[in-house]
């Protein structure tokens, strides 16, 4: 059996570098991309033409992790300004739809593919001032419905994964105010840990699963009501 080839985007800090990790564990070929220098690649998935030009030099792959994301701004939804919005919605909903349209073409080819787009339980729920995020993360999950939708047949898989909060360095980043309202609403009354989260990355992106495209997979604590 040949070994796999990944591209973990946001791979080079919390849930994209433990989902690299946990990858790299089970022999898959990682490759990050990152707007940090600690990636193998360094672009911002925001940019069409970098995302399409850095496709073409890594060639196919057969499993694409979508973790590159931004929180956004903490801010009642009339107070956030065009460009707060605008680039919330680029990094994590555009970035995902480039790097899926830049590689699904090689996977149908191959007959075989998985693809793991991580969302969040605020794409289901909403969180109060995390409006742009949220809207965000909840056109993450209506789109990997659709993708999963047209790929059925092809071979190539298609889910999300919706957390609750997660400790990384965006979790550091966020206002006390945020984060007790969401630690609030988890029944464990904790938050996860990366390592917890790239367990189900892993199992997504193996051949392990056949007849699941098009899911969403909560890893919430016990916070997800549907």
């Amino acid at each position: 059996m040949s070994r796999k080839k990944a591209l973990v985007t946001g791979g080079a800090s919390g849930l994209g570098l433990a989902s690299a990790q946990r990858l790299r564990a089970d022999d898959v070929e990682v490759i990050t991309i990152d707007t940090s220098s600690d990636a193998d690649i360094r672009i911002d998935v925001s940019d069409s033409a970098a995302v399409e030009s850095m496709a073409k030099k890594v060639g196919a792959v057969d499993i694409l992790v979508n973790s590159a994301g931004i929180l956004g701004p903490f801010e009642f939804l009339w107070e956030i300004n065009n460009e707060q919005w605008a680039r919330t919605l680029a990094v994590n909903l555009n970035g995902t739809f480039y790097t899926c349209k830049a590689f699904v073409p090689g996977m149908i080819q191959k007959g075989w593919g998985r693809i793991v787009n991580i969302a969040s339980i605020a794409g289901k729920e909403g969180n109060p001032k995390f409006s742009a995020y949220s809207a965000s993360k909840a056109a993450v999950i209506g789109m990997t419905k659709s993708i999963g939708k047209e790929l059925a047949t092809t071979g190539v898989l298609v889910n999300a994964i919706a957390p609750s909060v997660i400790t990384t360095p965006m979790v550091d980043a966020t206002p006390q105010e945020g984060m007790e309202y969401i630690r609030s609403r988890i029944p464990m009354k904790r938050f996860g840990r990366p390592e917890e989260l790239a367990e189900l990355v892993a199992w997504l992106a193996s051949e392990k699963v056949g007849f699941s495209t098009g899911a969403v997979y909560d890893i919430s604590g016990g916070r997800a009501t549907y």
